[in-house]
């Protein structure tokens, strides 16, 4: 399984990938404000990479549940200074966390190749973007909005709806012209969600791929692993995230966005050498 970005080709076959996440923010539900300041970010983003992170997911907007939107200025504000200063590191891929096309054009611009867009490419001008940057792409499933996604979810059958809306994508995609190759998509645990329909589409992650595209899975720290174990601190939910990394290869997920790098690639390196049968270095 190939997944292409500007001018990058990754081969999903028998080796996932990190994802470290960035928060460039005052107010994201795991670390706010611990990297708004670009030395720090910057610092944070090559330990990521030391650790194994083989992209670098940089956000300028919280998208924790009750999160107001941050203007356009404001989110370019935070993200290009950070942007600029990793760009041309061949440590690592730069991805941008954003629902907003004028972000994710500039962002390109400076230097990112993939958009990892929480609203699923469904705004016409985020894919005309994609399309005519030749960023990869991540469409994410969510329910609502950031502001109200946890306001009773609901859902009839949550596996098949998401799976509907991801062939839905896939199909709007390719209609504007999007190379398939770009592509992958994320079922958005924690958005839009009760903790029963995270469970349930972890039990049937294989059942979400679309298109042969690569499977993104992002439950680091999220709230509902606090939920079911008892860690009220997103720092104690280390283990239960890397439990869910190595049970999620073992699914079929392809590409784990997390905060923690060594000990999720650790986890994915060892299942890894289960499945497959052998070591892959």
């Amino acid at each position: 399984m190939l997944w292409q970005t500007r001018t990058h080709t990754f081969d999903l076959t028998d080796r996932a990938l990190i994802m470290g996440v960035l928060n460039v923010t005052p107010d994201s539900f795991s670390d706010g404000g611990e990297f708004a300041d670009v030395e720090n970010a910057v610092n944070h983003a090559e330990q990521l990479a030391a650790q194994g992170a083989a992209i670098i997911d940089v956000g300028g907007e919280s998208t924790r549940p009750g999160a107001a939107p941050v203007p356009e200025a404001e989110e370019l504000r935070r993200v290009l200074p950070v942007l600029g200063r990793l760009a041309g590191d061949s440590r690592f891929v730069l991805s941008i966390d954003t629902m907003k096309p004028a972000v994710a054009r500039a962002a390109l611009e400076a230097g990112a190749e993939i958009v990892n867009d929480v609203t699923g490419l469904r705004d016409p001008a985020m894919r005309e973007v994609v399309r005519a940057s030749g960023a990869g792409a991540i469409a994410m499933h969510l329910q609502g909005t950031p502001r109200d996604m946890q306001r009773a979810p609901h859902y009839d059958d949550v596996v098949a709806e998401i799976r509907d809306f991801f062939r839905q994508t896939f199909s709007t995609c390719l209609a504007c012209g999007l190379d398939p190759m770009r592509l992958a998509f994320d079922p958005g645990i924690g958005f839009g969600k009760t903790v029963e329909h995270n469970l349930a589409l972890l039990r049937n992650l294989d059942a979400m791929r679309v298109g042969g595209r690569p499977l993104v899975l992002g439950v680091s720290r999220k709230s509902f692993l606090g939920q079911l174990t008892g860690g009220d601190r997103p720092a104690d939910r280390l283990w239960p995230t890397v439990a869910l990394t190595s049970y999620g290869r073992a699914r079929g997920a392809d590409i784990f966005r997390v905060h923690d790098a060594r000990p999720n690639f650790e986890a994915l390196r060892m299942t890894e050498a289960i499945v497959n049968g052998e070591a892959v270095a």
